[in-house]
């Protein structure tokens, strides 16, 4: 069982109601990956930068991937070799997986986590705020790409930040309001460095 915010409750991840993929994937450092639903012009170069470097480094990268951004980012890391832990907001159980989904698992080099039992079959509002807590929870580091100011992402960064988990940023204007939270601006150059625990 992971350890987790007391407030939040999700069943045993060892069911294999809950997983598919290679388990495995779990014991090495991860960085998660969130980007509001509206993003600016600069963060979103910067994002699909920063997901090519990522994939070029063999950064683990764990999220939902449920914003566009985030689809995004994941199409260009699903094209490398290195591992990727995605979490849906629903349960698993008939979930039909998108052909690059299949060909990763097939590498063992994707894990489906989720936290949902079987009956929550369709994502909602609650279950997506409920999952990026669950995704923030399983990560070393959290990347903040873009949050607006005032949305359900910026909430989700100031609530891990109080957790004291690293929280990052990209170098842009428009992520201003993260910096004055406490995230850490990083640009895509560091990222051969960013998992290796030194940071």
């Amino acid at each position: 069982m992971l350890l987790i915010p007391a407030s939040i409750h999700f069943p045993g991840l060892t069911n294999p109601a809950f997983s598919l993929g290679e388990p495995g994937i779990l014991r090495g450092r991860k960085l998660a990956l969130f980007c509001s639903v509206r993003c600016p012009g600069e963060p979103i170069v910067q994002a699909y930068d920063f997901a090519r470097a990522l994939r070029d480094a063999g950064v683990t990268v764990v999220g939902g991937f449920q914003s566009p951004i985030e689809k995004d980012c994941l199409d260009l890391l699903l094209r490398g070799s290195q591992p990727v832990i995605i979490c849906p907001a629903r349960s698993l159980h008939g979930m039909r997986l998108p052909a690059a989904w299949k060909t990763a698992l097939k590498q063992g080099r994707l894990l489906l986590l989720s936290p949902f039992a079987e009956h929550f079959r369709r994502p909602t509002v609650e279950l997506s705020e409920k999952r990026n807590e669950f995704v923030a929870t399983l990560a070393d580091q959290v990347l903040f790409a873009y949050a607006a100011p005032g949305g359900k992402t910026e909430a989700l960064a100031r609530k891990v930040i109080g957790w004291g988990k690293p929280v990052l940023t990209l170098d842009s204007r428009e992520n201003a309001s993260l910096v004055a939270l406490g995230a850490r601006v990083v640009r895509a150059e560091e990222v051969a460095g960013l998992m290796s625990g030194a940071q």
